[in-house]
């Protein structure tokens, strides 16, 4: 991961505080400058600009790792750049903080067949399945993106395997 200016200056803030609030916030209490530094990402974002955003998520997690939406966030923009493994990475990195989250493990499934993953991205499907109680967009999205993987894939065997020579009756012998 790059350091910039961003994660330089959030870590000088954490390391300000004249005690620790880690040990004093329940597990599920994200840091609040990390939340606004994930907000500050998803505008960036949505504007366009993944280096921005790819620095201030990476500087909300310097502040709290604990921020999931910030694990999200880089998977999306490792997605977007061509990087379904290194999606893969944050996106497991949003499952060992939360285990049934939908989106995660959708999104993960997704990464896995850009990776021609199809079986893996099966089991994430089962996963997202499990923890969605009623229909839910991520799910349905995994599902067609298996859908045009399988398709994909098929079309490329059919692509590489050979054609038979069929020749005008001639059997190949001279008289």
């Amino acid at each position: 991961m790059r350091v910039s200016a961003l994660a330089l200056v959030a870590g000088l803030v954490l390391a300000s505080h004249a005690a620790p609030t880690g040990a004093m916030r329940a597990d599920n209490a994200i840091e609040p400058l990390s939340l606004h530094l994930a907000a500050s990402a998803t505008e960036a974002q949505a504007r366009g600009d993944l280096d921005a955003a790819t620095d201030y998520f990476e500087s909300a997690l310097a502040v709290d790792p604990r921020n999931r939406a910030a694990f999200l966030g880089l998977a999306q923009i490792a997605r977007t750049q061509g990087l379904p493994g290194k999606a893969i990475g944050f996106y497991r990195e949003a499952l060992l903080i939360e285990p049934r989250d939908v989106a995660a493990l959708a999104g993960q499934g997704e990464a896995m067949v850009e990776k021609g993953a199809i079986e893996l991205a099966r089991q994430k499907l089962a996963d997202a399945r499990k923890f969605c109680r009623d229909k839910c967009p991520q799910v349905a999205g995994l599902e067609a993106a298996i859908a045009k993987g399988e398709a994909r894939r098929t079309m490329s065997a059919e692509a590489v395997m050979p054609r038979p020579v069929v020749t005008g009756g001639d059997d190949g012998s001279r008289n």
